[in-house]
């Protein structure tokens, strides 16, 4: 049975420990990423010079080659997910299709400057710049003693944290420019007024961890929900190599809370954000 702690009771050392832990296999798929994400930028621009040209819109249907997605993940990474994946719903994770379970297909952004795969992209752009300032929020808060007693390696994640989600948003955003359309800059979704007013209500590291456990769900089930959402292999292959760094930051928040993590054998995606969460 899980518990609801109110106070953190781990170790320094085991949460030390836990963060080295994350920051070396976020450094281990940092190849990868780049790699695949420069790919995509690559497609992204091709397709746009093709649309000058007056070919058809769209990235081009490079097709959902599976095989070729599985070798390119990894060890590394497919260990990371299965080991880090947890679900806060009483271990009753979902073995069902992402993309039945998730409502609906990649919608068309209400301005329709981010279209197919590149809406996918700026919606990971806009999460991955979400985390960063909640975790941006937390530390200033901390600074200011507004969440009391916080120990060292718990302010330690936390900055580990940030500038990883941070790494990440660089990377989709380099996608975005490559093909021509604006970066997100900001936070432009639809929960962003919800998260700033909970961060502000926040008074102690718990209050902080259970936020930022419920940004790092969402990312990662988004990075699932992408990989059955996008078209291209170098798309699913982005994705799949960010997935495990987020539900590793889950496991060490549940830690952190004393709820200790037990994997589920399928991470599910009903806490996805979806592409109609955008603003832009």
């Amino acid at each position: 049975m899980k518990r609801d702690r109110q106070q953190f009771d781990g170790t320094e050392a085991e949460l030390a420990a836990l963060t080295r832990e994350v920051d070396e296999a976020h450094r281990a798929t940092l190849p990868a990423m780049y790699t695949a994400a420069a790919e995509l930028g690559a497609q992204a621009g091709e397709k746009r010079h093709a649309a000058r040209r007056g070919a058809d819109e769209g990235l081009p249907d490079a097709g959902l080659d599976r095989r070729r997605f599985l070798r390119g993940l990894g060890v590394v990474g497919l260990s990371a997910f299965a080991l880090a994946a947890c679900s806060d719903d009483d271990g009753k994770g979902s073995s069902a299709d992402p993309k039945a379970s998730a409502s609906g297909q990649a919608a068309p952004a209400p301005s329709g400057t981010y279209t197919g795969d590149l809406q996918v992209v700026a919606l990971a752009a806009a999460l991955e710049n979400q985390a960063v300032g909640a975790y941006q929020a937390a530390i200033s808060a901390a600074g200011a003693g507004k969440l009391g007693t916080v120990p060292p390696a718990v302010a330690n994640f936390a900055t580990t944290a940030m500038a990883q989600h941070a790494d990440h948003a660089k990377v989709w955003n380099n996608v975005l420019t490559q093909a021509g359309k604006p970066p997100i800059t900001g936070v432009p979704l639809k929960s962003q007024a919800a998260v700033t007013d909970a961060l502000g209500k926040v008074t102690d590291v718990p209050g902080v961890a259970k936020l930022a456990l419920q940004l790092e769900d969402q990312a990662a089930q988004t990075y699932l929900f992408a990989q059955f959402n996008v078209t291209t292999p170098a798309g699913i292959e982005t994705a799949a190599t960010i997935a495990p760094v987020e539900a590793m930051h889950a496991a060490i928040l549940r830690y952190l809370l004393g709820e200790y993590p037990v994997p589920d054998d399928f991470l599910p995606v009903d806490k996805a954000a979806k592409p109609d969460d955008l603003t832009v």
